[in-house]
């Protein structure tokens, strides 16, 4: 086995490999999951939504046939001991060692980088959790994956739902916006982003530390790389303050899903249902702006009680869980010599 570094931006023919045998393997590797759009996957190993350095490789046969690869993030910000890795094998060629040796020059790759813990995240019940036990990796908390369909009953259980709650939430006004968030919401969105830093998460794993301009490259990326965004936010009418935040993307080629990317409430304005009534502006802003949507993906660490409260009251449902492995380098030898 060949594996060579090659560059996702201009050497497309091994970037398209790397896709085709990631679209091959997904009705084993995510069952029930909506597999990813071209220009979102190369979105991902290409560019990546942060700053963080990213390697992509790819690996052959000796006949030149590609058999797998993987794409090595490099976290800058938090958690610069670790490194994250997304392996691929073709599905043809799997259970023939090719994993191992892939994992091991990924982990030498990491090592090289100054890193100790190398992770990646699979679905539990999948070839790629076996493995990953297989080599000694520590599981994490459980990520439980949820889907909503959107049915004709859909408006009524919504309006109920918002009756119920609007009450509690007196003094607060929401707003919405297509796209990248306006100038004057860009330091409301830094704010409630923050919030996300007691949601559960693995241990010794720091949360993302948010700034206006890692919101704004973040944006930016996903738009030039084909994702529509949309944006509820929750404001508190008396001091102006931002509350709550819900985002939502689409993409073009899959017409028929929305994909959720965060929901969070401030901790100071918790306790007035601004966590629902985000997520039911949310659903009536894509029955206006993206009416082939029929089904949402969601997930939520499986100890999140709250937002697993509001998911299951909208119609979620459980469609798997999934988690992130860990692997300690220190205590893994080296293939280099």
């Amino acid at each position: 086995m060949r594996i060579e570094r090659f560059d996702p931006n201009t050497e497309t023919g091994k970037l398209r490999a790397c896709f085709d045998m990631t679209r091959a393997g997904w009705p084993v590797d995510h069952p029930d999951e909506p597999p990813w759009a071209y220009d979102s996957f190369a979105g991902k190993w290409a560019r990546g939504y942060d700053t963080a350095p990213r390697q992509a490789w790819l690996a052959s046969d000796e006949a030149g046939e590609p058999v797998g690869g993987y794409l090595l993030r490099l976290p800058d910000k938090e958690n610069i001991s670790t490194a994250r890795c997304r392996m691929v094998i073709s599905p043809a060629r799997r259970r023939a060692g090719l994993g191992r040796g892939l994992l091991a020059h990924c982990a030498d790759q990491a090592r090289q980088a100054g890193r100790s813990r190398l992770t990646g995240s699979v679905r539990d019940d999948t070839p790629g959790a076996a493995f990953a036990a297989a080599i000694g990796a520590r599981g994490g908390i459980t990520d439980v994956i949820r889907m909503l369909s959107i049915g004709d009953e859909m408006p009524a259980r919504l309006a109920r739902l918002r009756s119920a709650a609007e009450p509690f939430a007196a003094g607060y006004s929401l707003l919405s916006w297509l796209g990248v968030t306006p100038a004057e919401h860009l330091s409301h969105v830094v704010a409630v982003e923050a919030a996300m830093a007691d949601a559960p998460r693995n241990d010794g794993m720091e949360p993302n530390v948010w700034t206006a301009e890692r919101v704004r490259e973040s944006e930016e990326t996903m738009v030039k790389h084909g994702l529509t965004l949309y944006t509820v936010a929750a404001r508190h009418d008396a001091t102006g303050e931002p509350a709550a935040l819900t985002q939502m993307c689409t993409e073009e080629d899959t017409p028929d899903w929305a994909f959720q990317q965060m929901t969070a409430v401030r901790p100071e304005h918790r306790g007035h249902r601004l966590g629902l009534l985000v997520k039911i502006a949310m659903l009536d802003l894509l029955a206006v702006h993206e009416p082939a949507v029929r089904h949402i993906q969601t997930d939520n660490a499986g100890s999140n009680a709250h937002m697993v409260a509001i998911n299951e009251q909208l119609g979620f449902r459980i469609a798997g869980t999934s988690r992130d492995w860990e692997l300690d380098l220190t205590s893994q030898p080296s293939t280099q010599s």
